[in-house]
């Protein structure tokens, strides 16, 4: 499933904890595709913390707890990592990451505290939600076969890598346009995992938030920027990035399309990703200001003139999902929705 509609799913999932409707939600999924960092969008979104469990890292005594004397009775030592209303909160994530690599005796300490909220004394908080997340058998990790009463305590969705939701995501949180460029060129390059080739370092949505670091920290340094961003997404994607950035010196001038001057469209289709990748930054630092809308109307102008039309309608459908319906009242959107109307409806 979409890393967009997965959001929404786990969204409602936490929202519902709090009227007892919470079903515990199982995340599958290679690694580097973000199944921890929806999680942790969640928990921002909604100002709640996580309290993030590595069942992989514990002994089934450290979840249960320890076992001390009272008169003639045995009672347990809550451990203080779990969720406590007082210390964390009423509301809340739990986080069981990594479930997959626990052994199955620790496992089998978790079935208690997943379905009945409960383990011996201690009781999960009403308003917090249990998610998990973990790697599938054959992605090159360390992985237990989930038993089947573990299994049957979650409600399970695989974690699909999608293109147009890493952008949206991109956009968001300010990754290198030339990143995104790139990948609106190379879009099977966005995850590219092979667990027969034993790879080391590879394209997916973690390395790509890599090689923007690498972007920023040794841009500046050709002779160490190819080996950087190899060390971040693998040998063949790294010198493919690389190269493309070194073609978009020939790109156009941006400032003079955002001022509605009359430039050229490009001729190569990367350059025609690279403009179209800028032209979406611009209008997303142009949001707010008294001339956004003469900003993106300028934009919306220059997305006509592409040839390939369905490359201004993925420039315009970029910068929707950046700003929103804001866009719908610019007036220059609705010859631009005329003019690829066949297009859209093609599609």
């Amino acid at each position: 499933m979409r890393p967009a509609q997965l959001f929404s799913i786990m969204e409602t999932e936490f929202l519902s904890a709090s009227s007892g409707h919470h079903t515990p939600v199982m995340l599958w999924g290679p690694p580097g595709v973000g199944k921890s960092q929806m999680i942790a969008q969640v928990a921002e979104k909604h100002g709640v913390p996580i309290v993030d469990i590595r069942l992989s890292q514990m002994e089934p005594s450290d979840l249960r707890g320890i076992p001390f004397r009272v008169d003639n009775q045995v009672e347990w030592a809550i451990p203080a990592m779990l969720p406590d209303e007082k210390k964390h909160g009423k509301e809340g994530i739990l986080f069981l990451d990594e479930i997959t690599s626990a052994p199955p005796s620790v496992s089998a300490a978790a079935y208690q505290l997943i379905l009945d909220r409960k383990l011996g004394a201690y009781e999960v908080p009403e308003g917090w939600a249990i998610f998990a997340a973990g790697n599938r058998q054959g992605d090159r990790g360390v992985t237990y076969s989930m038993p089947a009463p573990l299994a049957n305590r979650f409600s399970h969705f695989e974690v699909d890598v999608n293109l147009d939701d890493w952008v949206a995501w991109a956009y968001q949180h300010d990754i290198d346009e030339r990143l995104i460029a790139f990948l609106r060129f190379r879009p099977e390059l966005l995850f590219d995992f092979d667990p027969a080739h034993n790879p080391v370092a590879f394209p997916s949505p973690r390395s790509w938030e890599f090689a923007h670091r690498a972007l920023h920290k040794f841009g500046e340094n050709p002779k160490t920027l190819t080996g950087t961003i190899q060390a971040c997404v693998g040998p063949a994607a790294g010198i493919e990035l690389s190269a493309f950035i070194e073609n978009l010196d020939k790109l156009p001038d941006i400032d003079a399309i955002v001022k509605g001057e009359q430039v050229d469209v490009p001729k190569e289709v990367d350059l025609q990703y690279a403009v179209a990748s800028a032209l979406v930054g611009r209008a997303i630092k142009a949001k707010g200001d008294g001339n956004a809308d003469v900003v993106m109307g300028h934009i919306l102008d220059y997305a006509g003139r592409f040839r390939q039309r369905e490359m201004g309608v993925m420039l315009v459908s970029d910068m929707h999902r950046a700003i929103g319906q804001d866009l719908f009242a610019v007036p220059q959107f609705s010859n631009w929705a005329k003019a690829v109307a066949d297009v859209m409806l093609f599609s």
